[in-house]
């Protein structure tokens, strides 16, 4: 086993043991990609400001999300398909982040279904929904979510439209994946994640059984990409707030006039997110978008940040910016894609240390009371 000192150490050891479709699926943007990496390559041009001599013996990295304790600023992000990034990923990412005290939040798009998680966890967890021409299905899902006890609904609004990803098509990227000769070699070069593979589930958990003409992977393929709505709108929003009645986060706003919008619809949170940069190719990133966000709504409503996040000093960075937490969608599948839910709990623990140790340097003993004054821009 390879020393494990940084999240760029499990990235390359998931790229190693995840099959390239899988893998590309993960770490790709739309397009040229260039939004996918200035949300990296902008917090990273933001530097700390250290501190010296001052008492920084008492730390504390907990606060509150939506009333509930946390141990850090972070919720791991809603990711499609992490179960095949290792089998029932899903539920080994939900087990990790119980285990740690922060949030996890299941994704529509998951191989392992609400209910599979709520089986093998014990707290609540968040469930993410993509609003589908399919309103009656949309709303057994919220039924569902609030059968399992999820603590919060994650209402993303960025996928309208599906942004195109060159390498997914390029990979004939699918689930199971396409038998191309290049996806057999690369497969057979992999028989930990294929043995794995055999004995984990292989669709996808929370569509099977919804969509008429069958449960195969094909077939709920198919029907997804037929069902993201164009035809969106805040009424919609209103909709599912009421429909679901619990605390509830809306994801992928990136423009001040949207923020303003979602704080008059009553949510409990916003996400300035650009979806990793897997939708608008050429948006600015979230953590360019973040300040004006928070000037604007940050006094109304919890503004969080996501897009970018691969150390605790990104953490703190958008701590200083405003961001109330940060969602980690890449760093838990490079956790997951190399170690399974030992990769994940790693990753939580990195950058948690890292996070730790910058407050210390950077002359902060409470993440709660991070300022602008923290960094450098």
């Amino acid at each position: 086993m390879p020393i494990i000192t940084c999240v760029e150490d499990l990235r390359q050891l998931a790229q190693k043991r995840v099959p390239k479709a899988f893998y590309d699926y993960a770490d790709s943007g739309a397009y040229t990609e260039s939004t996918y990496r200035s949300n990296s390559s902008d917090l990273a041009a933001i530097k700390l400001r250290q501190r010296v001599a001052v008492n920084v013996e008492t730390r504390t990295t907990a606060t509150t999300l939506l009333g509930q304790p946390v141990r850090m600023p972070v919720v791991i992000a809603p990711t499609g398909l992490a179960g095949m990034q290792w089998a029932d990923g899903e539920i080994l990412g939900a087990r990790a982040a119980e285990k740690f005290g922060i949030p996890f939040t299941l994704s529509t798009m998951s191989i392992c279904s609400i209910e599979d998680v709520a089986a093998a966890t014990r707290q609540p967890f968040w469930f993410q929904l993509y609003v589908m021409r399919d309103r009656g299905f949309i709303r057994a899902l919220i039924q569902r979510a609030k059968a399992a006890k999820c603590s919060a609904l994650v209402l993303t609004l960025d996928l309208q439209i599906l942004g195109q990803r060159h390498k997914d098509l390029k990979n004939g990227m699918s689930v199971p994946p396409k038998l191309t000769l290049a996806n057999i070699l690369d497969i057979g070069s992999k028989p930990g994640w294929a043995l794995r593979a055999l004995r984990g589930r292989k669709t996808f958990g929370n569509l099977a059984g919804h969509v008429k003409g069958g449960n195969d992977i094909v077939s709920l393929s198919q029907w997804t990409a037929q069902q993201f709505d164009p035809t969106l709108s805040w009424d919609d929003v209103a909709w599912i707030k009421q429909e679901w009645g619990g605390k509830l986060v809306l994801k992928g706003i990136l423009d001040v006039e949207d923020a303003k919008l979602a704080v008059a619809t009553g949510a409990d949170a916003i996400v300035v997110s650009n979806h990793g940069g897997r939708q608008l190719d050429g948006a600015m990133s979230s953590i360019a978008a973040l300040p004006a966000i928070v000037d604007a709504v940050g006094s109304e409503i919890e503004v969080w940040f996501d897009g970018g996040i691969r150390s605790g000093q990104d953490i703190l960075k958008a701590s200083a910016l405003g961001a109330k937490a940060g969602m980690i969608g890449r760093a838990f599948l490079y956790g997951l894609g190399a170690m399974g839910e030992e990769g994940v709990t790693r990753m939580l623990e990195i950058l948690h240390k890292e996070l730790d140790v910058s407050m210390a340097l950077t002359g902060n003993t409470d993440i709660r009371t991070v300022g602008a004054e923290t960094v450098i821009r």
